[in-house]
């Protein structure tokens, strides 16, 4: 008799597949858009909450699109700020147990069973990143975009971290603890991302990134052949991780 857990297993390559072609299908006419992050828990009255509205809307005034992860809190101000300025507003939706209640200022809602497909489009579809105070998955946005940065898997773009006094205490770690005294980054590193306090200067430095006033990593290495190629992810080849086969066992 077949295993059934198995075959289960194999079907839900397919109802990942069939993610991934619900969010491609709504999201590939979409005008260029800016991912904003930031916590699920801060309330109307928050300053933050009011900064994400304004930064919502000033990119739509900029010209583009506005993506969140269609909760609360921060994805909500974001979304809102979009929507009351007639842009678009996208919201990648996530199925969990609590906390995560659709918001309603989306013009274009999506949802996802699957967090890593989410985060492919995020990336696949940004000119930039706005990020915002939150928790957990606000900092692993953080961090996976600045790996994304630093291996040149993606082509530089803004990231722009809103809140002095909710970043800076992290970002003085990572220059005294992961580059001064580990040595785990490059002191160039700390450059693949920029630190505000007004949503204004936020989009402002998107904007330059994007018609090329001035355009962010641009002392970053480049690949020199055609492993620079986009993947169609909103990624880049890279090289082969082998470059030899590995001796015939004797």
């Amino acid at each position: 008799m077949p295993n059934n857990s198995l075959s289960l297993e194999s079907w839900r390559v397919l109802r990942i597949q069939g993610e991934f072609v619900e969010a491609i299908d709504a999201l590939t006419n979409l005008p260029p858009a800016v991912t904003v992050f930031g916590s699920a828990r801060l309330p109307e009255d928050d300053s933050n909450y009011q900064s994400a509205m304004k930064c919502g809307k000033a990119l739509v005034n900029a010209g583009f699109a506005v993506i969140t992860g269609g909760g609360p809190g921060i994805m909500e101000a974001a979304n809102r700020g979009a929507f009351e300025a007639g842009g678009t507003s996208v919201g990648l939706n996530i199925n969990l147990p609590s906390e995560q209640d659709a918001n309603p200022y989306q013009t274009i809602e999506l949802d996802f069973r699957y967090f890593f497909i989410r985060k492919v489009m995020f990336v696949k579809y940004a000119r930039g990143f706005v990020i915002y105070p939150g928790g957990f998955g606000t900092l692993d946005e953080f961090f996976e975009s600045l790996t994304l940065l630093q291996t040149l898997k993606i082509k530089p773009f803004p990231v722009v971290l809103v809140g002095k006094k909710y970043w800076s205490s992290l970002i003085d770690w990572m220059r005294t603890t992961l580059t001064e005294e580990f040595k785990t980054i490059d002191p160039e590193d700390l450059d693949l991302f920029s630190l505000v306090d007004d949503p204004e200067e936020a989009v402002q430095i998107i904007h330059n990134h994007y018609t090329g006033v001035h355009v962010v990593g641009e002392n970053l290495p480049r690949f020199e052949t055609d492993e620079d190629d986009p993947t169609g992810e909103g990624t880049r080849l890279g090289k082969p991780s082998r470059k030899h086969q590995l001796p015939d066992k004797q």
